[in-house]
């Protein structure tokens, strides 16, 4: 069942589940999350996701992110995926929920109640090649104008909940 998405309506509540291609090719919504990693001098850690990704290969996001197993919660899938994607071990915090829809290439979309954690850690990275090309730390000034300028370097969740992002950010380090 790893392979499978759990579906929610627009209140987060479990319809069903699918193979996690069809419910990308379908457009179906389906729980996910997203994990925000900063360093205590307050850099963001981004991974650019590996060139063979199934959708947004090349492209760099979030410090990772991903979809819970069937009878996961978010938070321990959160866990399990950063050491996975990133070989990192780090508290997180939950943040915010968010649910976007965006169409891909190849005739794929997201649409996705997506939950947000952050969490700070100097633990240097060490990536699984076949999820991460590569990783940076960069300040969220110099994100949020990479964004202006490159947008498509960018995923596109990490562009819509950019925003909302940096508002956690002041409160995790109390700005």
């Amino acid at each position: 069942m790893k392979d499978h998405v759990i579906l929610v309506d627009q209140i987060d509540q479990e319809t069903g589940l699918m193979e996690k291609m069809e419910a990308h090719q379908r457009g179906k919504l389906h729980r996910a999350f997203s994990v925000f990693i900063f360093n205590q001098k307050g850099e963001f850690l981004l991974q650019q996701r590996a060139l063979e990704k199934y959708h947004s290969g090349g492209q760099w996001s979030n410090t990772c992110c991903s979809h819970p197993y069937p009878g996961e919660d978010t938070a321990t899938g959160a866990k399990r995926r950063l050491q996975e994607e990133m070989g990192m071990d780090c508290e997180l915090e939950f943040g915010f929920s968010f649910i976007y829809y965006a169409e891909l290439k190849d005739g794929l979309s997201e649409n996705e109640f997506d939950h947000v954690y952050f969490g700070i850690s100097n633990t240097i990275p060490v990536p699984n090649p076949d999820e991460v090309a590569a990783f940076k730390y960069v300040t969220l000034e110099t994100l949020e104008t990479q964004l202006k300028t490159n947008p498509e370097h960018y995923t596109i969740w990490l562009k819509i909940c950019f925003d909302r992002v940096k508002s956690h950010y002041n409160q995790l380090f109390n700005l």
